[in-house]
């Protein structure tokens, strides 16, 4: 067998098994996006910073099936299945694409949308309603208080209503005597949560996007391995052809 159709093979082969395995680290990373999002989507008001994730997880569905195609035509040479696993690859690059350049654009307006959307929760912040609870379970899970930082309380309705006092889930530690009183610092967590939450959602997506395009890179490679062979196939059957006439 011609070494170059050999290696084809073997990358090709190697690509639908990875295919397999990507589409499950895929489908993984996707569902750990929403999740990530779900948890603070009082504070993230635009949708549109889930449609990369959406996108993640079917291209995972898509990849689970061609997975097989792509290693069937490639042990048949069969050059229709081969050129059709060339388009789906050429296709699930495309969408890997497009959903690193939302990510990047998203990326670049996420700290407005936090600010304003923080800013409004604080100012609604009343102990009990739906806003109060995810006010309260930022602040305990990034261990943070306010939007800058925990000053910025002093302008809401609670901190005037409350004898100038932030919430206690401010506190490093609610066991502790903290009141949530401003001139008890040693005892707030002082940093702001538009900070901490902005970076959160930068590594989620830094560490998704380094996934999707080491996956792009080893597509190029799969597309050029799918011309190695259709060509080399294409002129043996030629010289085949030619020598029995």
């Amino acid at each position: 067998m011609d070494c170059g159709i050999l290696t084809s093979k073997s990358v090709l082969l190697l690509l639908s098994l990875i295919f397999w395995a990507a589409g499950a680290v895929l489908a993984y990373i996707g569902a750990y996006v929403i999740r990530s999002y779900s948890n603070f989507d009082s504070f993230i008001q635009d949708r549109y910073a889930l449609v990369p994730a959406v996108i993640i997880i079917a291209v995972s569905v898509v990849m689970f099936v061609f997975g097989l195609v792509g290693c069937c035509s490639t042990i048949r040479e069969s050059k229709i299945g081969l050129s059709f696993f060339c388009v789906i690859i050429l296709v699930i690059f495309a969408a890997e694409v497009a959903a690193l350049t939302f990510g990047f654009i998203y990326q670049g307006k996420i700290s407005g949308d936090l600010e304003r959307s923080m800013t409004d929760a604080l100012a609604k912040y009343d102990g009990q309603g739906t806003e109060t609870k995810s006010v309260d379970y930022l602040q305990n899970q990034l261990q943070c208080c306010g939007v800058k930082n925990y000053t910025s309380w002093s302008n809401t309705t609670w901190f005037t209503s409350h004898n100038n006092t932030v919430p206690l889930s401010c506190c490093k530690n609610i066991t502790t005597a903290c009141t949530g009183r401003l001139d008890q610092p040693a005892l707030l967590n002082v940093e702001g949560c538009e900070a901490k939450l902005k970076n959160l959602i930068e590594s989620v997506w830094g560490y998704a996007m380094l996934v999707i395009l080491g996956f792009a890179i080893i597509k190029l490679f799969g597309m050029l391995s799918v011309c190695v062979i259709t060509c080399k196939t294409g002129s043996r059957r030629s010289g085949y052809q030619s020598l029995h006439a």
